[in-house]
């Protein structure tokens, strides 16, 4: 398989991982006092939407984030992830590419307005499936409605 064909880019594919994904560790969610940004927001509606989310902040956010344990690291997180969301300036995301690829979760995605081709391609060069630039809650508000399905549907 070419390296390419991990980044994502058209509706069908991302509605697939959408579709087959339940756990999201997010990366760069903001505590329950910052619930209004969207670090926090995007990450309540998928919870609210079935979703499981890991929160992985990078500065202290208490004990918990949405009823959650948060972790250091995406490497931390006990068992498999689907989806690395990330809220992370884009170059801000270099530090953390060792860390997504100590995991191998299935896909990272980075949120509306975050672009790192060179994370991308070390992402998808060893396997994992890349989307960029896309709001996660956008999409799936957006192709729940296309497909007139609720997600997760297992």
């Amino acid at each position: 398989m070419n390296w390419k064909d991990n980044l994502l880019t058209d509706d069908a594919r991302i509605h697939a991982l959408l579709e087959s994904s339940r756990r999201i560790a997010v990366l760069g969610i903001k505590s329950d006092a910052e619930d209004k940004k969207p670090a926090h927001a995007v990450p309540r509606y998928l919870q609210k939407h079935g979703y499981d989310i890991i929160p992985v902040p990078v500065k202290d956010v208490g004990p918990t984030v949405l009823g959650q344990k948060p972790y250091h690291s995406v490497a931390e997180v006990p068992g498999p992830i689907d989806i690395v969301e990330v809220f992370r300036k884009p170059e801000d995301i270099g530090p953390h590419v060792d860390d997504l690829l100590a995991k191998k979760p299935r896909a990272v995605w980075f949120q509306l307005g975050i672009r790192n081709d060179a994370a991308a391609e070390q992402l998808a060069r060893a396997g994992i499936q890349v989307v960029q630039d896309r709001c996660m809650k956008i999409e799936l508000s957006r192709l729940t409605e296309q497909q007139g399905q609720h997600w997760p549907s297992a």
